[in-house]
């Protein structure tokens, strides 16, 4: 059953977010991207072997690609998100080497069809909002709730986002997911137990 007054909440807190993100200009983007990959490589824990679910930005995002180049330069397994359909979980298809991308839908690109599926280890999350509690607040769309409850394992997910986009408080209803960790151009912050 949707809580109408949590829901309520969420569309004025996404509407202050998106402002906020909104508000940065081209300058600022592109600093906050390459210092967020940065602190991306230095603060989060990467294996060889691991997966790394991450995303093709889209609209005033943080740019994710300064994290997907190095990523495929050193050949870790990059897998990238495609929506199959309003109520469908993601549709996570490896990017490989060399591999041509395509439209997606919402301006995202992604690998073909034909490419490989696998689960990751990692997901880096785009968002509109986050809390000190590491609460992330989406679109409203609910796809990376179903792609990661269908997932045979927990991986370790990573908000991707400005620093401007934290808000004081998101309510946090019993299928959001909480994040492990949160980028930014300021830093990385783990949240440990997600209390």
């Amino acid at each position: 059953m949707v809580d109408e007054s949590v829901e309520e909440a969420k569309a004025a807190l996404r509407i202050k977010a998106h402002a906020a993100r909104a508000s940065l200009d081209h300058q600022e983007r592109a600093e906050a991207a390459a210092a967020a990959a940065k602190h991306f490589f230095d603060g989060i824990a990467l294996d060889p072997s691991h997966v790394v679910a991450a995303y093709w930005r889209i609209r005033d995002e943080l740019d994710c690609q300064p994290i997907l180049v190095r990523l495929m330069d050193s050949n870790q397994t990059v897998v990238l998100p495609v929506v199959l359909g309003d109520e469908e979980p993601l549709d996570l298809r490896v990017w490989e080497q060399g591999a041509s991308l395509y439209e997606a839908g919402f301006g995202t690109l992604a690998p073909s069809d034909l490419a490989p599926r696998a689960e990751p280890d990692i997901v880096i999350m785009p968002l509109l909002g986050f809390d000190a509690r590491g609460t992330r607040l989406g679109y409203g769309g609910g796809y990376y709730d179903r792609t990661l409850a269908k997932l045979k394992k927990k991986p370790l997910l990573v908000g991707l986002a400005y620093a401007v986009q934290e808000l004081d408080d998101i309510p946090r209803e019993a299928h959001d997911v909480p994040l492990d960790a949160i980028v930014t151009e300021a830093g990385v912050r783990h949240f440990g137990d997600n209390a």
